[in-house]
């Protein structure tokens, strides 16, 4: 019971994710592109084998057993980690509902369902998903405030 809202935000990224992927996978043609916002926002439906800007095409097993690490690891930070911090907490779930997220995609297809395309600034940037958007909001949470205590220790 003292963990269950954190089963339910984890729940929900992940349900999330897997719905618009699974949306995405069944609605487009892989490589094709639908405009949202001319210019800067599209649906851009391709499976990607690798991470991040496409680094290690591939190599499945290494992301599922980095997974392995990286997952028990983010369970244990959240456990231990103070519950007066709740970005912190936020931050572990982040992490553990788009971890999970796209390891479900490498174990069931062998590659993950990617599709939001922007264009910033002239510069296409790789395309990815939901999943993604949890691991770099959660990272970055976690970074900025681990910056914020240094600053004020």
């Amino acid at each position: 019971m003292k963990h269950i809202k954190a089963v339910l935000i984890v729940l929900f990224g992940i349900l999330l994710d897997q719905i618009t992927k699974y949306y995405v996978a069944h609605n487009f043609i892989q490589g094709a592109r639908q405009k949202v916002i001319d210019g800067f926002f599209y649906l851009t439906y391709v499976r990607n084998t690798g991470a991040g800007f496409s680094i290690l095409q591939g190599q499945r097993w290494v992301f599922i057993i980095l997974t392995f690490i990286a997952l028990p690891l983010f369970i244990y930070l959240y456990v231990k980690s103070d519950p007066g911090h709740k970005l912190e907490r936020f931050a572990y779930l982040l992490l553990i509902s788009g971890t999970i997220g796209n390891f479900i995609d490498r174990v069931l297809y062998g590659s993950v369902v990617d599709f939001l395309d922007f264009i910033i600034f002239g510069y296409d940037f790789p395309v990815f998903n939901v999943a993604d958007i949890f691991i770099t909001v959660g990272v970055g949470l976690y970074l900025l405030l681990t910056l914020l205590e240094t600053k004020h220790a």
